[in-house]
């Protein structure tokens, strides 16, 4: 009688330990890493903050989608909290829409930053195989895309500051992560043609950036997380 109760409270005991395992979902302890890599691809959309000089007309077209991929390397600080570090490599162009004398004209702007950032992420209480979170920080970035003999030169380095959204999607072997984050740059870009250190600029491309007082850098990211 002592081993058929026994043998009764072994297997209630399996059975609620697979439940347990099953409303956990796959990868049940993948975020106890103290430490981990991974890497993430994605698309950008480049935009710009104009300031125009007086009586010129300047506007960015539309977004154009460009190409991201990053390295991801992880710190758990706590049960919620991660510190990311996520060098990225993006590449994409901005086009300036210019109006003069009722004559639109298009300057495209191409850009290869590589992006050296730092982020906080705080995650939710996981769902089943759902764990939502917000991720924000900053860092700088390198522009390797420039060059003095375009209509329209940007100065190489900006320092910018990031904020997003992201939900961690947990398969049986690996977690996927879509994420989309906004950055908005600090540094005034632009340089003026009077500030150029070399290049040569035609005296019909002048104009475009003579209707240029200040470019900052704006850009929308959407990106997935393989880790």
């Amino acid at each position: 009688m002592l081993k058929i109760r026994f043998r009764i409270l072994f297997a209630v005991l399996l059975l609620q330990a697979g439940i347990v395992t099953h409303a956990q979902g796959n990868l049940p302890y993948r975020d106890d890493k103290f430490f981990h890599f991974g890497f993430s691809l994605g698309t950008n959309f480049m935009d710009f903050g104009i300031g125009a000089n007086p009586g010129d007309s300047v506007n960015v077209s539309y977004l154009k989608p460009g190409f991201s991929v990053g390295i991801i390397t992880d710190l758990r600080l706590n049960r919620y909290l991660n510190l990311r570090f996520t060098p990225t490599l993006n590449i994409g162009e901005r086009d300036l829409v210019y109006l003069f004398d009722g004559k639109q004209d298009v300057v495209t702007v191409p850009s290869i930053p590589i992006c050296i950032p730092l982020y906080l992420k705080y995650s939710s209480e996981r769902y089943g195989n759902l764990r939502p979170y917000l991720i924000g920080g900053g860092g700088m970035y390198v522009d390797l895309g420039q060059n003095k003999d375009k209509p329209v030169y940007l100065n190489t380095l900006d320092f910018y500051t990031e904020f997003g959204v992201g939900c961690d999607i947990y398969f049986s072997f690996f977690k996927l992560a879509p994420e989309l984050k906004f950055a908005i740059g600090y540094n005034d870009l632009f340089v003026p043609i009077s500030q150029r250190q070399g290049g040569q600029l035609s005296p019909a491309d002048e104009k475009f950036s003579n209707a240029l007082s200040k470019l900052t850098s704006r850009v929308l990211t959407l990106t997935f997380n393989f880790e």
